[in-house]
């Protein structure tokens, strides 16, 4: 049976914790929009819907050399955005302020990686974020940009990424971290 996978960056707790501080007075403010959990909160690099367990260690392998050849680097999570667009929000983010180039690289990295070892990844236009909240139906989200925009940010060293099998059918869609893959020092 294929898995369901992605790699991601994963801020560390002291990001986690400053952004869930910003994040819980506002959960309750907009019944349309569903919040993630700051245990799942990621930034994907490579979406792939279905991993076939013969492919893992091939994937393993080619996002292991991947790493190998990035350097770990600095990046500021801050300002709002939505997909598809404000009129139409179906998924409220935070955005990648400072290290875009560097992430934009490593995602290419993640997805070449993924097709070298026989995945097929989503390929979809690469915009690093972080999902802060979705909705059922589409909606104006003007407001929202101006709330998300509001988080002073925060920053981190992006020092390595993880495999994740993203577990729909669990209660509370629960995520497991295959494999942690360090960046170059």
């Amino acid at each position: 049976m294929a898995a369901r996978m992605f790699v991601a960056l994963v801020p560390p707790q002291h990001v986690v914790d400053d952004l869930a501080g910003f994040v819980e007075p506002r959960r309750s403010a907009d019944d349309r929009l569903r919040w993630t959990r700051p245990e799942t909160w990621h930034i994907t690099l490579a979406f792939m819907a279905a991993v076939g367990e013969r492919h893992v260690d091939r994937l393993l392998e080619a996002l292991a050399e991947a790493c190998e050849r990035t350097a770990a680097f600095d990046l500021h999570l801050g300002g709002g955005g939505v997909f598809p667009n404000p009129a139409e929000a179906r998924a409220l983010w935070l955005g990648v302020r400072d290290g875009e180039p560097q992430l934009a690289q490593l995602a290419d990295r993640a997805r070449t990686a993924a097709e070298r070892a026989g995945v097929g990844v989503d390929g979809a236009r690469y915009v690093g974020h972080l999902t802060l909240a979705r909705a059922r139906r589409p909606f104006n989200a003007t407001k929202w940009l101006g709330v998300v925009g509001a988080y002073p940010g925060a920053s981190f060293r992006a020092e390595s990424v993880e495999l994740i099998e993203s577990h729909l059918n669990d209660p509370g869609h629960r995520y497991e971290t295959i494999a942690r893959l360090p960046l170059q020092r």
